[in-house]
C-alpha cells in the first residue's frame, strides 16, 4: 500500500497572473499553474518529486506529514491578498 501524506499547503495568486503552491513544512516543494485547478492538479507530482529527493539523500520527511489511510481529506490555505 502507497504512503499517504497530509501535506499544508499554501496557494498564492501571483500579480502577474496564475497561482504558486508551495508547503511550510516541505521548503522543496513548488508548483503553479495557470488557474487554480491547474496549480492543484500539479500538487501530487510536486510531492512525489520532493519525496523522491528525500529518499536520495537519506533524509527522513517530517514525522506530521504522515497520516492514516483511511483518511483521506484535502487541506490547503489560500495566501496571498
Amino acid at each position: 500500500m502507497a504512503d499517504i501524506y497530509k501535506v499544508p499547503l499554501v496557494l498564492t495568486h501571483q500579480p502577474e497572473g496564475g497561482y504558486t503552491v508551495t508547503s511550510p513544512l516541505l521548503p522543496e516543494l513548488v508548483t503553479e499553474g495557470d488557474t487554480v485547478d491547474e496549480a492543484l492538479a500539479h500538487i501530487q507530482d510536486a510531492v512525489c518529486a520532493v519525496v523522491e529527493l528525500y529518499e536520495d539523500l537519506g533524509k527522513p520527511l517530517p514525522a506530521s506529514l504522515r497520516q492514516s489511510p483511511c483518511q483521506m481529506d484535502t487541506f490547503f490555505r489560500l495566501g496571498g491578498s
